[in-house]
This record gives C-alpha cells, sequence and structure tokens, in this order.
C-alpha cells in the first residue's frame, strides 16, 4: 500500500541484513513483510541457500507488519529449519509463535 503526502509516495519497505558468523547466515528484517518485499526476501533466502551459506535465523523485532504472502514465506523457512525470533511488537511475536507451533496455514 502506498501513502501519499504533498505530491509525494511513500512506499512500504523492508530492509535485509544478512550478518555471517561462522557459516551461519542470519537475516535482520526492518520494515513491513508485505507484496513485493517478500519475494525479495525470498531470492535472498534462496541465494544464500545457493551459495552454501544456508540461513540458520530470521530476527524480526524491527518488522513492523507481515501479510500473509509474508507469514506463509516464514513458514516455508522455518519447515526448512530456519529459526523465527521477534522480541518485540505483539502482532509479529504472535504470527512466529503460530508459525513454530504449526499453525501457519
Amino acid at each position: 500500500m502506498e501513502s501519499r503526502s504533498k505530491g509525494c509516495i511513500f512506499l512500504p519497505m523492508l530492509k535485509i541484513t544478512a550478518d555471517s558468523d561462522a557459516g551461519r547466515v542470519i537475516f535482520r528484517l526492518e520494515g513491513r513483510l508485505t507484496g513485493l518485499w517478500v519475494e525479495e526476501l525470498k531470492i535472498c533466502w534462496q541465494k544464500s541457500a545457493a551459495a552454501a551459506q544456508p540461513v540458520t535465523r530470521v530476527v524480526l523485532d524491527e518488522v513492523t507488519f507481515i501479510d500473509a504472502a509474508g507469514k506463509k514465506l516464514l513458514a516455508d523457512m522455518h519447515r526448512q529449519g530456519v529459526e523465527l525470533t521477534a522480541c518485540s511488537g505483539c502482532m509479529t511475536r504472535a504470527i512466529t509463535e503460530s508459525i513454530t507451533r504449526g499453525e501457519s496455514e
């Protein structure tokens, strides 16, 4: 969803930061996991796996919203062994707990 203010268009964004340590890759997400950004996260995840540096954890502390497609991707990642963590944000924490309990569908 885009918003307009005085002729400017603001598009919700997602920042993906990849930290690597001893062959472990951790993605830290900031912003909204929605729309095209879900596909971008999927591409980053797949590229990391193809480079023999699989993502082991996704930190969602700074995520402000997750749509249905984002939830599905996170559930797919979790089923492939990726740990999901969210220490802040009630909605993000609830979605993460739902996925890790197997209630993602």
